[in-house]
């Protein structure tokens, strides 16, 4: 009934049955029952005279081949470039989308201890194997592998000149690390490490071994698949 009621213009979510409106369908049936533009429409709620919150919602998914997984990482300004998405319906949906990453990389109130490099890849996965972008961070771990923080350093392609030991290093010394993890994404999917990738590694263990703080891993996180160098032995 939804999908023929989108093919009409001039009607609004309030002329679809009770039982298929998004926000009733959610209180009735639980929010695992709305679709993935449903769920949109709840958070946006209004459309405007051309289209409803629902075809706005299926406009938004329809920005990149990607789907849903393009919004991980879309911006104001390409939110705000569909007819229907001002400042603040974007501001919504971006509220929602860093609550859930905020939630997801929170996993409870006890600290998290790193004992595998699964633990980090799980933590991270989702929310990095979207980036259009290399993003480099480290995990500063505590005297028993719990993590005090994740911390970013630098986006772009990773070179020397941007992954310096300096930015690595203050960072974890401010934070009193015992040790730190290495993490970044390839937004190719593909997780082979490159040869800078293993330069950089090799770099940031040697400043670490100089200041007592060792470097224990780098994980490199692809599209729902990652590598550990301590697993590979390239480290």
């Amino acid at each position: 009934m939804t999908e023929n009621l989108n093919m009409n213009k001039g009607y609004t979510i309030k002329d679809l049955p009770l039982s298929e409106r998004p926000r009733e369908k959610l209180c009735k049936y639980g929010v695992n029952s709305l679709s993935n533009a449903e769920l949109i429409a709840t958070i946006i709620r209004t459309g405007h005279k051309e289209d409803t919150a629902i075809d706005l919602a299926n406009k938004l998914l329809s920005m990149d081949a990607s789907g849903i997984s393009y919004l991980s990482c879309v911006t104001i300004e390409e939110l705000t470039s569909i007819k229907g998405i001002g400042n603040c319906k974007a501001a919504q949906i971006l509220a929602a989308i860093e609550l859930g990453k905020r939630i997801s990389s929170r996993g409870g109130e006890d600290k998290i201890k790193v004992d595998s490099p699964t633990v980090l890849a799980e933590l991270l996965m989702e929310e990095m194997r979207y980036l259009k972008k290399e993003h480099f961070r480290v995990a500063i771990l505590d005297t028993k592998n719990q993590i005090i923080s994740i911390e970013s350093i630098s986006v772009g392609n990773l070179n020397a000149s941007i992954v310096h030991p300096r930015e690595v290093f203050n960072i974890a010394i401010k934070k009193s690390a015992n040790s730190i993890i290495l993490i970044h994404n390839h937004p190719s999917g593909d997780v082979t490490p490159s040869t800078e990738d293993i330069n950089i590694t090799h770099r940031l263990i040697d400043a670490g071994n100089i200041i007592g703080i060792k470097v224990l891993d780098h994980i490199i996180i692809g599209d729902n698949k990652f590598i550990s160098f301590k697993q590979r032995n390239i480290i």
